[in-house]
């Protein structure tokens, strides 16, 4: 797989299920990720570090900053298989955490911003090519 790095650190936040987008989103920009996934229990929300105001974690919200984000190139064929998993096993046996977000066209991983060369490493020796901008 070919993957290219994304600027900036990302921040994964949880908001309490019931709760409306948060205007601090803001608008779109084309060039990073913004992730919004509504489960029974939570609303994930996966942005750029700089789109979360300071204070906002809390006992409503939850932040955790610092991940590095990795787009897949794409677009990916739903009929192939074992893409995440051939991302996930070297970044396991490299001792990294990692998150994965899945959209129509590709995937993305998100991994601790301070294993960034751990992570890299392990990519390229299972046989990745990543690309950092």
């Amino acid at each position: 797989m070919e993957l290219d790095v994304l600027a900036g650190e990302y921040a994964i936040c949880r908001l309490d299920a019931a709760e409306a987008l948060p205007d601090w989103l803001g608008p779109r920009d084309g060039s990073r990720l913004c992730s919004v996934t509504w489960a029974g229990t939570e609303l994930s929300v996966v942005c750029p570090v700089e789109q979360v105001p300071v204070g906002a974690d809390g006992p409503d919200v939850r932040v955790t900053a610092g991940w590095l984000a990795l787009r897949v190139r794409g677009p990916l064929d739903f009929s192939l298989i074992g893409v995440l998993a051939s991302l996930v096993e070297p970044l396991r046996e490299a001792g990294v955490s990692v998150l994965s977000v899945s959209t129509f066209e590709t995937d993305y991983l998100l991994v601790p911003a301070a294993d960034r060369l751990i992570a890299l490493t392990a990519l390229r020796e299972g046989g990745h090519s990543v690309a950092e901008g």
